[in-house]
């Protein structure tokens, strides 16, 4: 079972961009993907996971959500 998920920081405002995130991933992807979790959370967090492998993490990625998209499928 492929688990896709996003966690987001609530108190940065980040909502708007894990919306628009999920929205390009299931786009994409929602036939490869068996379940799609939102997880809200803080300290500035903006994550993608792919089962326990980490595709995008905003202190290490650029964000780019065409590149998001890309290294999610490269997992699935």
């Amino acid at each position: 079972m492929t688990t896709v998920t996003l966690t987001y920081c609530v108190p940065c405002g980040f909502r708007e961009r894990a919306l628009d995130t999920q929205e390009a991933i299931l786009t994409s992807l929602e036939g490869e993907i068996d379940r799609f979790e939102l997880v809200m959370g803080d300290h500035g967090v903006f994550r993608v996971e792919v089962g326990d492998e980490i595709v995008f993490e905003k202190e290490r990625d650029t964000f780019d959500v065409d590149a998001i998209v890309r290294n999610v499928r490269g997992e699935l």
